[in-house]
Order: structure tokens, then sequence, then C-alpha cells
């Protein structure tokens, strides 16, 4: 595509040079008839391709845009300083530089008018017909410009035409437009993963102080055994030395979620403050899952997927230079059979392609069945946890164990909270990338 529209530009400089040297010429007393040959063919050494091109052909139609998904609910708008996971896409979209240009870029293509675009090839070929008659009748008023060099001029803007009236460069321009649009919905999709990255650190963060919190009374029980004498030094310095690994790796954790937020406070738009706070995800119901249906949404997903468009235009473009390669005059054996191999090494490349992203997305399919099971057994797990815990307490109003010991199960409680909060984080991601796919064809392959 680029390629193309570089010709193009290329070839309408050209193109102002020589109409610019043809006036020169007239002025200069070029004869009156070169001035009248607006409707005149060309001589008979010009070739058919040369033609005058009339006003009554046929024009290709315009871009048209992908269809956004139409949104049933629109969110509350959020506090200042928080980010609630369903405003996300919409404050990118709005707030986002690098989303605001790729919008702009696309504006840019929708402002292009391709009917305009091929009058004005249209009359710079009529241009050139007549400084070839120029050339060829009145040679002194040509200004140097032969016959064959306003021919090559000639045959590269009329393939620019003939591309467009096919719809070739419209085909192009669409191209250029669902490669910005897929370019967006990668980024919203990274903010999503960012955000959901956020609230896991969130939860490594908490049990992290939980364990330190615990390792600090764990210290201050070997120190007072090491005072009376039931440890070695050795053994309080290797309880103090996992104390100090413990505080390492929740500085690290710290660091890491407070550069995930400021990237987060970019994404949006915000002031870079560190301070952004964001709200939970919502559940995945039972009755979504259950209205996944693998071979339905996997066509569906193909139909959008930008990636298999994309690996199509290819295929497309490489046939094209097959056939152009086998008709070819004076095109040896072994190139025809070289552009045979390399028209079948497309196909194949092609439906590797296919093939990949139908395995990928079986493979989100079932990651959120499985992702499911995980939260279940998660909720199983807590709930024990939770009847445990009860029972500790009532023992610990009984005097029969420490606090250290309730503190402990309080402990081991909050950890299979935290597991059930990151089992619905990832079946939240699962079912997320599952439908990223779906309704608009974005999927790792």
């Amino acid at each position: 595509m680029r390629k193309r529209i570089l010709a193009f530009v290329l070839a309408a400089a050209l193109i102002s040079s020589l109409l610019v040297t043809a006036a020169v010429a007239e002025e200069d007393g070029a004869p009156a008839e070169a001035a009248q040959s607006e409707e005149s063919a060309p001589t008979e050494n010009q070739s058919s391709e040369t033609t005058a091109v009339t006003d009554g052909e046929s024009t290709a139609g315009e871009t048209e845009e992908p269809q956004q998904d139409a949104e049933t609910e629109i969110p509350a708008p959020d506090p200042v300083g928080q980010l609630s996971f369903a405003n996300l896409e919409s404050r990118m979209r709005e707030n986002n530089l690098t989303v605001l240009m790729l919008e702009e870029s696309i504006a840019s293509i929708d402002e292009i008018d391709f009917d305009k675009m091929q009058e004005d090839l249209r009359d710079q070929l009529n241009d050139i017909a007549k400084l070839q008659y120029v050339s060829i009748a009145y040679p002194e008023a040509a200004g140097g410009m032969t016959f064959d060099s306003l021919q090559s001029s000639y045959d590269a803007l009329k393939e620019q035409f003939d591309d467009l009236k096919e719809g070739k460069i419209q085909d192009d321009y669409d191209a250029v437009v669902r490669q910005l649009r897929n370019t967006e919905d990668q980024m919203i999709k990274t903010a999503e993963t960012i955000y959901i990255n956020i609230l896991e650190l969130q939860n490594t963060d908490e049990q992290l102080q939980r364990s330190l919190a615990a390792m600090n009374r764990t210290v201050q029980e070997m120190e007072l055994r090491y005072d009376l004498g039931q440890i070695s030094a050795l053994q309080l310095q290797q309880t103090e030395s996992g104390r100090t690994q413990l505080k390492s790796n929740l500085e690290t954790v710290e660091m890491n979620l407070d550069n995930l937020i400021v990237q987060m406070e970019v994404m949006i738009g915000a002031e870079q403050t560190g301070a952004l706070k964001l709200g939970e995800i919502p559940d995945v119901t039972d009755e979504q899952i259950a209205a996944m249906d693998l071979e339905k949404d996997l066509a569906a997903a193909k139909e959008v997927s930008y990636a298999l468009f994309d690996a199509q235009k290819t295929l497309n473009d490489a046939k094209e230079t097959y056939e152009d390669a086998i008709d070819g005059k004076g095109i040896s054996s072994y190139q025809r059979k070289s552009a045979e191999h390399t028209w079948k090494a497309a196909q194949y490349t092609y439906e590797a392609a296919v093939q990949s992203f139908e395995l990928s997305f079986r493979t989100a399919f079932n990651a959120v069945t499985d992702q499911q099971q995980i939260l279940k057994a998660s909720q199983t797990a807590l709930a024990l946890q939770q009847d445990t815990y009860a029972s500790m307490e009532l023992k610990y109003q009984q005097g029969s164990i420490s606090k250290n010991a309730l503190q402990d199960a309080k402990d081991d409680l909050d950890d299979a909270q935290t597991a059930v909060d990151t089992a619905r984080h990832n079946l939240f991601t699962a079912y997320r990338t599952y439908r990223w796919a779906v309704d608009r064809g974005l999927l790792n392959t």
C-alpha cells in the first residue's frame, strides 16, 4: 500500500513539473494547434494505453470503517484519583495520546475523496496525452521531453488509475484502517492486563505483609528462646536472615506495583502521582460461561480477526504475483517453477496461520472452564478455612492455644481469601481473553 501511495505522489509531482514546462513552451510561441488538442487522439505511434480516459468510467466505493460494538450500559464516572475497570477503555480512548494519534490517522484516511482522486488522475493522464502529441507534432516546443519519457510517466499513473478504478487502493486504505484499529485494541487489551496485574500485586503485597508480620513474631519468640539458652546464635541468625529476605521481596513487589500504577496513569491520561486507586473487577457469572459456544464463537472470531485478514491479504498478493509471473512474456521455465513454489509456500503459510489461530482459540476456550473449576475449588478451601478459624477462636477463648497460634490461623484464613481473589482474577483474565477473540478477533497466536 505504501508503495502505491508513494508512486502516486512521485508521479503527481512529475506531472506538475511537466505541465509547467508545457505552459512555458506555449508562451514562447508554440503553435495554436497544441492548445486545441484537448479532444484529439494521440498519433498512430502512441500505444492504445495512452488514449484519453473518458469521464464516464465508473469509480470504486469509499473505505468503510469496522463497526464498533454498541454499549448497552454507561458506567458512572470514576471519582477523582480512582479508576474502575468498566471505565478503563473509555478513558483510554478519550485521553491516551497514542490512541488519539491513531484516531486522527484514521480520520485523515476517512477524509480521502476517492472519486476526486480518480478525477485528478484522469486529468493528469489526459494532460500527458496532450504533451505526447506536442512532443511528436512540435518537438521544438516540448522542452526536451520525448514520447518515450512521457510514456513511462503515463504508465505509472495509469497503473494507479486502474488500481483506483478496481478498488485496490481503497482496499489498501481499508487494510490500514483495520491495522490501526487493531493497534488500538492491542493497547486497550494490554491496559486490561496491567490493571489485573496491579490487583494481583496488591494481593501479593498484602500476603507478604502478613508473612513479614508472622516472621516478626517468630523472631521475637526466637530471641526469647535464645535469651533462655534454648537455641543457638546460628538458629537466631537464620531466622533473622529469613526476615531480611522477606523484606527485600516486599520492597521489590512494592516497587513494581508503583511502576505499574504510574504506567496505568499514563495510559488513561491522568497525572503521574502513583496514587491511583483501582476498583475490583466484576465477577464472571456461570451464565456467561454457559453461553460460550466453541464453534459459533470461533467462526465469529475468524471473521473479525485482523491477523487472519492480513494473512489472507498476503496470500492474495502472492497469488497475483504468481499469476503475473506465469502470464508474463519471455519468462523462462525455471522462473515459472520458482513462482509456483513461492505461491504454494504462501498457501501453506496462510493455512498455518489459520491453524494456529484455531488452536489458540480452543486453548482460550478451555482455559475459561479450567479457571472456573479452580475458583470453585479455592472457594471450597476458603469455607473450610473459615470453619477452622472459628474453631481456633473458640480454643483461644478457652485458653487452650496462644495468641500467636490464633494469629497464624487468621493468616491462613486471609491466605485462603487471597487464593480466591487470585482465582477470580485468573478466571476474569481468561474470560476477557476469550471475549477479545470473539468480539474483535484479537488473539495471540
